[in-house]
């Protein structure tokens, strides 16, 4: 059912809301299960004469229960749209189709090294400048630009976990006439809500946890404005980057269970912060549930819980890193996040390679960084995984 739309669903709670979320019985068969509509076309009754479906990239039954969901989960009680599209990478590039030539974006620093290299190497071929920042106290006013259209938020960052207030930030932005996006592919609907904390624009990789099993590609925007859905829509079928039904019937499926996941992909990844944070082999630590994080009480403020990422550097620099790597069994090298199985990345040869070296090293992302999706394992396998990676770097 499409709770938002029934009174006395608002005050639900997470696991009912992913379980129920843009579900409703199949008006042919009564099926409880979404279908999947696994078509490119409609039969019409005459010509331009349909009942409201024509053309898959058009329209599909199975992606709008899939936009409907997220809409629900980004947007508990409050209306909402969800426009799917065919990677998280297509939906960032969609975004940016509201820019023209001449506009300015200002963006984070420790972006996603993809989202960063359609910044540098796509739209600035269009006239689009982007400029960079840590976005801390008086940058927003020191960076903006007459031109400036657009601040583009990660809370928390890909790969340093960094924490951005996007309550103040947003009403700094808004006070200039700019939109607010938030890339919330690490918190998911379930620990952060970014429009309601002000962000225009919310936009997600559900390859990553909506998803959850590492067996899909999507991505997905979420808005409240209507002008910008509407938008979205035409360009969503106009550059036709859209996912195909069974991709959208995967990451429904996936949704069903992203509460239970979440719990436990956050449970594990603080019970290993904890003991990272003790290890003397680890030289830097980053998770924002951790108290000596920087950025922790932003992030108990405007997070429901602290995620399932942890990023952190060992003795002996990239040989460290290589060795801890070496080691491991359950945390394989892999790209990709949020899984249910535990994966190991390193962002300086991996996710941000295309990122030019200067700024990597500035914003601190080291040869010797390693980025880890905690999955949901038993959390004691986990760490003894860990502790034996950590022996092969404290013994040399």
């Amino acid at each position: 059912m499409c709770m938002d739309d029934d009174e006395g669903f608002d005050d639900i709670g997470d696991s009912t809301r992913s379980v129920h979320a843009g579900s409703s019985p199949e008006q042919v068969t009564g099926a409880k299960v979404e279908p999947i509509f696994q078509t490119v076309t409609y039969v019409q009754s005459g010509f331009a004469e349909h009942s409201g479906y024509e053309y898959s990239r058009t329209q599909n039954p199975t992606r709008e229960a899939l936009e409907a969901a997220i809409a629900e989960l980004e947007s508990p009680g409050e209306p909402a749209h969800g426009i799917a599209f065919g990677s998280g990478m297509a939906a960032i590039s969609a975004i940016t189709q509201l820019l023209e030539a001449g506009d300015h974006i200002l963006a984070a620093s420790d972006l996603y090294g993809g989202t960063g290299r359609l910044f540098d190497d796509v739209l600035s071929r269009f006239g689009v400048e982007t400029t960079y920042s840590f976005l801390g106290e008086g940058d927003l006013e020191e960076l903006a630009q007459e031109n400036t259209k657009m601040l583009w938020l990660e809370t928390p960052t890909n790969p340093l976990l960094n924490i951005h207030d996007i309550s103040a930030l947003a009403g700094k932005a808004h006070a200039r006439g700019w939109l607010v996006v938030v890339d919330n592919t690490f918190a998911s609907p379930l620990l952060q809500r970014p429009l309601d904390l002000g962000a225009d624009i919310v936009v997600h990789s559900t390859t990553k946890y909506i998803s959850g099993h590492s067996d899909v590609i999507g991505g997905c925007i979420v808005v409240r404005d209507d002008a910008l859905a509407e938008r979205f829509s035409f360009l969503q079928n106009t550059i036709g980057a859209v996912p195909g039904p069974l991709d959208c019937f995967l990451t429904l499926r996936g949704i069903r269970t992203l509460a239970l996941r979440m719990e436990r992909h956050c449970d594990n990844a603080e019970y290993l912060a904890e003991r990272l944070a003790e290890h003397p082999a680890v030289t830097r630590l980053l998770y924002p549930g951790l108290p000596d994080h920087p950025g922790h009480e932003v992030a108990k403020r405007q997070m429901r819980r602290y995620g399932g990422m942890i990023s952190l550097e060992v003795e002996g620099g990239e040989d460290g890193a290589r060795r801890f790597a070496a080691a491991s069994r359950l945390f394989p090298i892999a790209e990709s996040l949020g899984s249910v199985s535990s994966m190991l990345n390193h962002p300086w040869s991996m996710t941000h390679a295309t990122t030019p070296e200067e700024r990597r090293l500035e914003v601190g992302v080291t040869p010797g960084l390693v980025r880890l999706s905690v999955g949901i394992e038993d959390a004691a396998d986990l760490w003894a995984d860990l502790e034996r990676a950590l022996a092969a770097v404290h013994e040399f």
